[in-house]
C-alpha cells in the first residue's frame, strides 16, 4: 500500500461534506422572504418604506383582495417613488400585477397603496393587500439563469451563494464607508465645538475685564474709591 507523500496530506470526503453542510446552512438562514399582507381601509392610504443600495434590481408582486362576503371589486392605486418624489412605478386600479426597476443610487423607496371608494356605495370594507417585494439576490431568477447557462443544481446553488457573499461584502463595505463618514463628521464637530468653546471663553474673559475697568472708572467718577 503506497504511503502518502510528506507535506501533501490526502483530502478525504470530510472537507467536501463540511462545505456542503455550510452551504445548506446558509441557504436555510437566508431563506426566501415572505410576502407582506395588511388591511387597507376605504379611502385610506398606507405606505411601506425600505432603504435599498444603488444598482440593485428590485422586483415585486402585489395583489389586492376584496373582503369576503361582499360583491365589491378590489380597487386601489399603487405608486412607488424615491425620496425625491420620482415615480418608479404607478398603476391605477391595481388589483394584481408585477413590477421591476433598478435603483440608481442608495435611497429610501416608498410603495403606497391608496384605496378607492366606488361611487354610489357606503363605507367600503377593508381590503387585503399582499405585497412580495424582493431586491438583490432574492430578485434574481436563478431558474432562468440555469436554463440559459445550462447549470447543474449544485452549480446554481453555488452561484446563488456567490451572489449572496458578494452582497454581504458590499453591505459591509457600505457600512465601513458610512462609519468613516460619521467618524469624520464627529471629528469635525468636535473641532468646531472646541474652537467655539475657546472663542466663548475669550469673549467672557474680555467682557469680564471690560466690566472691571468700567466699574472702576464709574466708582472713581462717583468718588467712591480713590
Amino acid at each position: 500500500m503506497p504511503l502518502p507523500l510528506p507535506g501533501r496530506p490526502r483530502l478525504g470526503p470530510t472537507p467536501l461534506l463540511a462545505l456542503l453542510l455550510l452551504l445548506l446552512l446558509l441557504l436555510l438562514l437566508v431563506g426566501p422572504a415572505r410576502p407582506i399582507s395588511f388591511q387597507l381601509p376605504g379611502k385610506a392610504r398606507k405606505c411601506l418604506r425600505e432603504e435599498i443600495h444603488r444598482d440593485t434590481l428590485v422586483t415585486g408582486e402585489y395583489e389586492v383582495v376584496a373582503p369576503q362576503g361582499t360583491s365589491a371589486k378590489p380597487s386601489a392605486n399603487l405608486k412607488i417613488t424615491d425620496s425625491a418624489g420620482n415615480i418608479l412605478y404607478a398603476k391605477e386600479d391595481a388589483t394584481k400585477g408585477k413590477f421591476a426597476f433598478t435603483t440608481e443610487d442608495y435611497d429610501m423607496f416608498e410603495a403606497c397603496f391608496e384605496s378607492k371608494l366606488p361611487v354610489g356605495t357606503g363605507r367600503m370594507p377593508d381590503q387585503l393587500v399582499i405585497l412580495d417585494m424582493k431586491h438583490g439576490v432574492e430578485a434574481k431568477n436563478y431558474e432562468e439563469i440555469a436554463k440559459v447557462e445550462k447549470l447543474k443544481p449544485l452549480e446554481v446553488e453555488l452561484r446563488r451563494l456567490e451572489d449572496l457573499s458578494e452582497s454581504i461584502v458590499n453591505d459591509f463595505a457600505y457600512m465601513k464607508k458610512r462609519e468613516e463618514e460619521m467618524r469624520d463628521t464627529n471629528e469635525s464637530t468636535n473641532t468646531r465645538v472646541l474652537y467655539f468653546s475657546i472663542f466663548s471663553m475669550c469673549c467672557l474673559i474680555g467682557l469680564a475685564t471690560w466690566q472691571v475697568f468700567y466699574l472702576r472708572r464709574f466708582f472713581k467718577a462717583k468718588k467712591l474709591i480713590e
